[in-house]
């Protein structure tokens, strides 16, 4: 008599979507913080030239700004 043993992985899937999420999270933290911070420096910018390239000084005050560099 043989006998077989199948492994359906269901252990290592769960793991697997821990550290995607995790990782997934921490890329999303670490945008956003480099947003904020590229937002900083285009504030000193004065409105003429961040109209020239498509910013507007009121969204990037909504979005907002940390001059805490990474």
């Amino acid at each position: 008599m043989a006998m077989t043993t199948t492994f359906s992985g269901a252990g290592r899937s769960t793991s697997t979507g821990f550290m995607r999420r995790a990782f997934d999270r921490m890329i999303d933290a670490r945008s956003k913080q480099a947003r904020r911070y590229v937002n900083g420096y285009l504030l000193s910018l004065d409105d003429a030239t961040l109209a020239a390239h498509g910013f507007d000084r009121n969204e990037l005050e909504r979005e907002g700004s940390s001059p805490i560099v990474f």
